[in-house]
């Protein structure tokens, strides 16, 4: 195999475990319901 394959296929594995490194770390945070006292007065 020539110098320029190896590289590009080292580059493209370097590239996959990036992504996969970076989405496996990105979770969402569940959403949490907040209720609050509301006045007769704020109503209208």
């Amino acid at each position: 195999m020539s110098r320029l394959l190896i590289s590009v296929i080292v580059l493209l594995v370097v590239v996959v475990g990036a992504l996969v490194l970076l989405g496996s770390r990105a979770h969402e945070v569940p959403q949490t319901q907040v209720e609050k006292a509301v006045s007769l007065g704020n109503l209208s």
